[in-house]
């Protein structure tokens, strides 16, 4: 059998050759399906690929319509989006700054607890960065921060919102885990498995998203020990508390995010609601914000439907609301009540900040509504994950058909080391893609590849490999790809808002510390695994 007869090098000349076409600049979804259809009718010509493999594509696409967790993607997009549109961002970066200013540093530590914020409460990477490189940057520039220092600190910062939950990445990472997990079960012949949740991940990924927040911190400190004049104080008279007032401002500034954390996130990790059910308290939650922003002075109707949302919440926790059963009590029937009453509440100031949204518009009333605005982003941005999605499952069903999991199981099993040196390979491969290739085509190609392989795979002691642990060092090395030169969308969308006083290696050298940070944490991860895997252990059970 000749060189090109053999299915891995087919496999191998396919994963090469959509690489290539994708740093070419050619669409991701496009090249993923065009370039599987190429190989798949190449292997058929060369009689190594069953056509009939493709026959499954409708029925993958048909699962992805009706998956319910993917649900959740375009609701976090809306909820990210609205809250960019309702400056949030900029109250929050205006009050940190005043009160962390006066101190060495402070305005990169603001940077980095506002990023933080934003990344519990939106979760959208892209908007978090320019909003902070419009305001931050000239700022930190003007007051004598060093330009690559202040730029890796934006940088980083804006990028938390992909391991912090609620993440659309941890939302496609435990879509892709869950079938992975069920599949690595079945092949290990244990026909009841048991299943891993965008839950189970969220919760395991809160720790090590703060721990990322405690180490980019405890460097900026370091930072401005040693290099005190690259990163000066701001004078106490420009960034003055103003007693009651300025704390007022901070409360209210806080209020916004720390509300939208405790109704998603809480109701997410307590149990009361879904990620899907949890991204739609967010969607709501983010328009009856942006409504209450945008006309504080009538804030009755928002806030009297804000009340009666975290209401319905309660409700939800302390008794059973389903009217579809044959036998409901008679304290039941109040509850339902007052939680229908409830909604009727809700439903108007959602009705008033709808329409608030609606009547306001961009550009100084020359550009779209608010709410048409939010709309088309997300439609923009939803559809460009899920069709990327789509392509992905082309690839990796023809990367199926000609044995390529067979391949890479045999490879990674023959490894000196076993389970540790397969973990690591993935873990350098992962992270050198990133340097490279976007995290969705890293999720949608690689995940669903090695992901059961590595699941079946015992750990040095003997236990079973924990998938929320896998999980979440997938998803701290995904965050690499938004950081890492030269393709690192962070770095892109810094670029194109820096001052032109700001060099792109500027860029590049701020970052790399912030990279090196990541790789620490991964490591910390890998010794420590308990970080990830306690929180859900304990909310959820072994």
């Amino acid at each position: 059998m000749s060189l090109l007869l053999q299915p891995e090098i087919l496999c191998i000349l396919m994963f090469l050759t959509a690489v290539g076409f994708l740093l070419l600049g050619f669409p991701v979804a496009f090249t993923l399906a065009g370039t599987a259809a190429l190989f798949a009718f190449i292997g058929y010509g060369l009689g190594i690929f069953d056509i009939a493999f493709l026959s499954a594509f409708p029925q993958r696409i048909f699962s992805t319509m009706t998956n319910e967790v993917l649900v959740a993607v375009p609701l976090f997009v809306f909820m990210g989006v609205m809250l960019e549109r309702s400056r949030v961002a900029e109250d929050l970066l205006d009050n940190m700054g005043r009160l962390f200013g006066p101190l060495p540093g402070g305005l990169a530590f603001s940077v980095c607890i506002v990023g933080a914020l934003l990344a519990a409460s939106t979760g959208i990477v892209g908007a978090t960065v320019i909003t902070m490189g419009l305001l931050s940057l000239p700022t930190m520039l003007r007051r004598g921060y060093d330009r690559a220092f202040a730029c890796g600190s934006i940088a980083a910062s804006g990028t938390l919102g992909q391991i912090i939950p609620p993440s659309i990445v941890l939302v496609l990472l435990g879509d892709q885990l869950s079938s992975a997990y069920q599949k690595a079960q079945f092949e290990m012949g244990i026909f009841a498995p048991d299943t891993v949740s965008v839950n189970d991940l969220f919760a395991g990924a809160l720790f090590p998203g703060l721990m990322l927040v405690g180490l980019y911190i405890l460097y900026q400190i370091g930072y401005a020990f040693f290099f005190a004049g690259r990163a000066p104080a701001v004078p106490r008279e420009a960034g003055a508390l103003g007693g009651w007032t300025f704390a007022r401002s901070l409360i209210g500034s806080l209020f916004v995010p720390l509300i939208l954390i405790i109704a998603v996130l809480g109701s997410i990790l307590a149990g009361l609601a879904s990620p899907t059910e949890a991204a739609g308290v967010g969607a709501v939650g983010a328009t009856m914000l942006a409504g209450y922003r945008l006309s504080p002075g009538r804030a009755i109707p928002i806030v009297l439907g804000g009340l009666a949302m975290g209401g319905v919440l309660l409700l939800t926790a302390f008794f059973d609301l389903r009217m579809q059963r044959s036998h409901i009590a008679p304290h039941e029937w109040a509850a339902i009540a007052l939680a229908l009453a409830m909604s009727a509440v809700l439903a108007w100031g959602v009705g008033v900040a709808i329409w608030r949204t609606w009547r306001i518009r961009l550009a100084d009333g020359d550009g779209p509504n608010i709410l048409e605005d939010v709309m088309r982003q997300t439609v923009i941005i939803s559809s460009m994950v899920f069709i990327i999605l789509v392509g992905a499952s082309m690839f990796s069903l023809v990367f199926r058909g000609l044995k390529g999991d067979v391949f890479i199981e045999a490879f990674l099993a023959d490894l000196p080391g076993g389970t540790v040196a397969a973990v690591l390979l993935v873990m350098a491969t992962m992270f050198v893609m990133g340097f490279f290739l976007d995290f969705l085509e890293i999720i949608f190609i690689v995940v669903p590849i090695v992901s059961p392989i590595l699941l079946k795979m015992p750990m040095p002691g003997g236990e079973a490999m924990s998938p929320v642990w896998l999980g979440v060092m997938m998803g701290v090395n995904l965050q690499t790809s938004f950081l890492t030169p030269p393709f690192g969308f962070a770095l892109f969308y810094l670029r194109g808002v820096a001052p032109d006083v700001v060099r792109t290696m500027d860029i590049y050298r701020g970052i790399m510390p912030f990279v090196a940070i990541q790789v620490l944490a991964l490591a910390l991860l890998w010794y420590v695994p308990a970080i990830a895997t306690w929180l859900p252990h304990v909310l959820y059970g072994p």
